[in-house]
């Protein structure tokens, strides 16, 4: 099988259970951000997470393909995919994730900033690729996304935000805090 088909040359894409789309639909947009964020998962672990974050991790971007496969459907269409979709029990899973790794962390006391060790680099930008993939899937004008998409897209990003403090401690190194800047004096 060639990866290159030619059938995409007219700025257009199939989908799941047959029609085509154009590349710049709304629909197009919210599962190649699901991709992106599966992509940046993947670079996150390659990072050399501990092996709590990575088999959470691992089994995420198997919920994401999965989460892309529904989002690159023609909606109504969805049981041609033959396969569970994305659920509250999935969300489920990622909020006990994130209570196991908020075990060892200490409170927050300030907003912190994207940063620290590359681990937690790594899990801040796909917490920010998550972020967008949720607002993308909330834009898909022709039919929107089931609710349980977009919980666990919103679940996603917080365990992200965990999971790179939880990297930060792990690696020894402190959380960047943000400091507001001082305000600047007033004319008189």
């Amino acid at each position: 099988m060639k990866i290159y088909t030619k059938t995409g040359d007219d700025g257009t894409t199939g989908l799941f259970g047959g029609g085509r789309v154009k590349k710049a639909s709304t629909r197009v947009e919210a599962y190649g951000t699901v991709d992106e964020l599966n992509a940046t998962l993947g670079l996150a672990r390659a990072t050399t997470l501990d092996s709590f974050a990575d088999s959470v991790l691992a089994q995420t971007q198997v919920d994401l393909f999965t989460l892309g496969a529904e989002l690159a459907c023609v909606p109504g269409k969805e049981e041609k995919l033959s396969m569970s979709l994305v659920d509250a029990d999935d969300a489920a899973r990622l909020e006990h994730a994130i209570d196991d790794a908020e075990k060892e962390l200490p409170p927050l006391k300030t907003f912190v900033l994207p940063g620290g060790s590359p681990q937690a680099s790594a899990l801040h930008l796909a917490r920010t690729v998550c972020r967008r993939a949720e607002r993308a899937v909330l834009s898909i004008d022709d039919t929107p996304a089931r609710n349980d998409v977009v919980i666990y897209l919103n679940r996603l990003s917080d365990l992200l935000f965990t999971l790179a403090r939880h990297a930060n401690l792990k690696a020894g190194v402190e959380d960047v805090p943000w400091a507001p800047r001082a305000a600047k004096p007033t004319a008189t």
